[in-house]
């Protein structure tokens, strides 16, 4: 008995076992059907895992650091609707990374504030005037963390943060954004932030592990596999094959904040800052490029297709590389690529065989150019103007290339290299490409009248 009241309601009612169905069973023989219903759609403090429900001592901020799909936003969105359900006088502030995020995730989600109210619940949005009000007299205001200013003036009772390491740091909003904040929590008896967020190495988020360090912060932590028996099957599958040999896969999946490489060219942040996972524009130039590997033991042949739109920007959108593969395969590989994307030039670094590179891939049935390239300078000396392209916002990655950015992530400036494998043949054969695209100067063909 003593164990069964040490345990939350939610795993109470959760707990496997003969004599727990038989409770089970008990309790739906009991209730009346609307309360059987309401039991079943609306009784998250009953369903939730317990790490979706507040800390049960006393806390200031907590903090809900966990992988994708684990269930934060909903654990944000039913705090929310709690709040405002039991507290007429609440004053809650709900801080995105910009509007559109907060509208259409935090708010109007599938996990938002309006789903998880149900009924006469749900309180009145007015987008207009960036507001929720709720029957009983609660507020709560939407705040763009990209707009740190609009939060000084007002004061919060509540507040729910999403997606924090995704703040726009540029000028240190975030960290402004996250200040000015923590200024207007001074209504009520006991003030209080809930953060959700997938960990990154951003300095607000560094900031947040340390006051939770010195014990300021509560922490929940979690992955995506905690949330298996609502997600879909497939896609479980497809994250757990694609990402889970990676660093990628340990932060985005498991929820675990990836220390960052010192000195990196490259860090997570600034690669996530610019992902485009929207439509791209036209293409004005695509390229393949190939890092051949010096041997088909081990090495990768680093295969990456970018492209130059319209708009001057750059945009990475395929890692088509292979390991352990002979120079057939990698060809045949490489060809494949470029007649996917319709590329109009491969790109290959020659050091390693020279013109066998050149002959290969024709063998491979590539009709296109082929441009021979000679890597004069080590890896991280190439790849240190492209970084700088990163960092002015010329680059966007339009997917999820879990490998690439691992070893993007290792290269160091000033030499060396601390990512994952031997070498970064991928993170070489982006470079390639890029180079190509953005550094390589193209003369405008001339007409000469003689």
């Amino acid at each position: 008995m003593a164990n069964r009241r040490s345990l939350s309601r939610g795993g109470w009612l959760r707990r496997p076992g003969d004599e727990a169905d038989g409770e089970r069973e008990e309790l739906a023989r009991r209730l009346k059907p609307h309360e059987l219903a309401a039991l079943g759609s609306y009784y998250w403090e009953g369903w939730a895992r317990d790490a979706q429900l507040p800390p049960s001592e006393a806390w200031r901020t907590w903090l809900i650091c966990a992988g994708r799909g684990f269930g934060k936003t909903r654990a944000g969105a039913e705090w929310v609707r709690d709040v405002a359900r039991h507290d007429g006088s609440a004053r809650i502030a709900l801080v995105g990374a910009n509007l559109a995020e907060i509208r259409n995730v935090m708010v109007e989600g599938d996990s938002g504030v309006l789903a998880a109210s149900p009924g006469a619940l749900a309180p009145e949005f007015e987008p207009s005037l960036r507001r929720l009000t709720w029957e009983n007299g609660a507020i709560a205001w939407l705040y763009s963390a990209g707009e740190p200013e609009t939060l000084r003036g007002p004061q919060h009772s509540h507040a729910w943060c999403d997606e924090i390491a995704k703040w726009d740091n540029s000028s240190e909003r975030a960290m402004s954004a996250w200040n000015n904040l923590q200024l207007t929590m001074r209504l009520g008896d006991g003030p209080r932030v809930v953060a959700t967020t997938t960990p990154r190495q951003t300095a607000l988020m560094r900031r947040i592990m340390a006051d939770a360090k010195a014990g300021k912060v509560a922490v929940a932590r979690g992955g995506t596999l905690d949330n298996r028996e609502v997600l879909p099957a497939d896609y479980l599958a497809a994250m757990v094959e694609q990402f889970e040999q990676s660093n990628f896969g340990r932060q985005e999946l498991d929820g675990e904040m990836i220390a960052a490489v010192e000195g990196a060219l490259w860090s997570r942040a600034l690669i996530e800052r610019y992902r485009h996972m929207d439509a791209v524009p036209q293409a004005r130039r695509v390229i393949v490029a190939v890092d051949p590997p010096a041997s088909s033991s081990g090495d990768a042949c680093g295969i990456v297709v970018a492209m130059l739109g319209v708009d001057g920007i750059a945009y990475v959108r395929a890692d088509c590389s292979v390991t352990n593969a002979t120079p057939e395969r990698w060809a045949r590989a490489v060809a494949d690529a470029a007649h996917a994307w319709q590329a109009d030039r491969v790109v290959a670094e020659a050091n390693q065989g020279g013109q066998m590179v050149a002959s290969v891939l024709r063998a491979a049935d590539i009709a296109l150019p082929v441009k021979l390239v000679h890597a004069s300078r080590g890896k991280t000396a190439r790849a240190e103007p492209i970084a700088a392209l990163y960092e002015a916002g010329r680059v966007r990655h339009t997917g999820l290339f879990a490998a690439l950015e691992d070893e993007m992530c290792g290269l160091v400036a000033g030499g060396g290299y601390e990512g994952p494998g031997r070498s970064p043949d991928r993170a070489d054969a982006l470079v390639w490409a890029l180079t190509e695209l953005m550094l390589v100067k193209r003369t405008a063909p001339r007409v000469r009248w003689i």
